[in-house]
């Protein structure tokens, strides 16, 4: 949503306080844990390294409902400090002390950068990706707890993150544009001057979080952006770029791009790795996809050429939220560019 004027930056604090009051409520504690995809791919990660983890101690950033922190007892962890900053940890306890993990879990309230631990850590565990993978930037803390905390030699899981994105075509859009076509017709009026209008509604600068289906993609998916996080730092986290080029399936509309996100837990001691995956080709997860709008179609043909570049940055208003500005070009036509970002309703609504 557009607004005249430019916003404020809210102050680190209040950005934090809303962040964490957000992970405050049950809804969004139900949303992740019911999601079997994220679950049971970290539990089953855990399970696979659980010679790295059995004696070892554990750090879990940002241990909302503590599951994970279980998961790495149930392992057979010596200790696991799960540090949580939001009023949940309250109920993590709870759920540590009705498992009988009292003795190997301890709940910290707090963020990762201000608790203190009596000792280092063989492993991080995390599950800190947001929508587009980088909105919330919970990568941060991950990234703090690895500098200040994880012994030499230690692991991360997950330990890699990548981003691809890949033309779509949405058909509801364009039917929710067709339907001021129609109304003439059901009711007697005519109403098709509302087409720009609406057009400039729906396929606005917002970062929309939906499910893209496989038979909307319009071709293979391009990486576009690979974090080590052994090795990537809090800096290089405030211009996530790269290009890509895709080559169209088929005859289709380009309305939009969807980017989606996987993560790579590695197994130490095993040649396998296990990935979360967001993809479209993948069952459905919380997260969805990331779809951005342009501001009008493009035809594509069957191997219609397809480039461009991505960067992904903090918004100015919050370095929580993230924004996404794209560049690209679509067979011959010329290089077009839009900055995206995800609507916050918070810095309006609680001034």
């Amino acid at each position: 949503m557009s607004h005249a004027g430019k916003k404020r930056k809210l102050d680190k604090s209040r950005q934090d306080r809303l962040y964490f009051d957000s992970y405050a409520d049950v809804t969004i504690h139900e949303e992740m844990i019911a999601d079997h995809v994220r679950t049971n791919t970290y539990r089953t990660a855990i399970h696979l390294n659980s010679e790295c983890i059995r004696g070892k101690v554990v750090l879990d950033v940002g241990a909302g409902t503590g599951v994970l922190s279980i998961f790495c007892a149930q392992a057979g962890a010596r200790k696991v400090y799960a540090v949580e900053a939001c009023s949940i940890s309250e109920q993590a306890e709870k759920i540590v002390r009705q498992n009988n993990m009292d003795d190997r879990v301890e709940v910290i309230r707090g963020t990762v950068e201000s608790v203190e631990l009596p000792e280092k850590v063989d492993v991080i565990v995390s599950e800190w990706m947001g929508y587009a993978l980088l909105h919330e930037s919970m990568l941060n803390s991950v990234l703090c707890a690895r500098d200040k905390w994880l012994r030499p030699g230690g692991i991360i899981l997950p330990s890699k993150a990548e981003l691809y994105i890949s033309p779509i075509c949405d058909p509801v859009v364009e039917d929710r544009l067709h339907f001021w076509y129609t109304v003439k017709e059901q009711y007697g009026v005519d109403m098709s001057c509302m087409y720009d209008f609406a057009r400039k509604c729906i396929m606005n600068s917002d970062i929309t979080v939906n499910t893209v289906t496989v038979e909307d993609v319009l071709s293979h998916p391009a990486r576009f952006a690979e974090l080590d996080l052994y090795s990537v730092t809090a800096e290089e986290l405030r211009s996530v770029k790269g290009r890509f080029s895709c080559g169209s399936f088929g005859s289709a509309a380009v309305n939009g791009f969807c980017v989606y996100f996987t993560v790579t837990f590695s197994c130490s001691d095993k040649p396998q790795t296990l990935v979360l995956s967001t993809s479209p080709f993948k069952p459905e997860t919380h997260w969805k996809q990331a779809v951005l709008y342009l501001d009008s179609p493009e035809e594509v043909k069957q191997d219609t050429l397809v480039t461009g570049e991505v960067c992904m940055y903090p918004s100015e208003e919050s370095d929580r939220h993230i924004c996404i500005h794209l560049e690209y070009a679509i067979g011959e036509e010329k290089r077009q560019s839009k900055t995206f970002s995800i609507p916050d309703w918070s810095s309006d609504s609680q001034s």
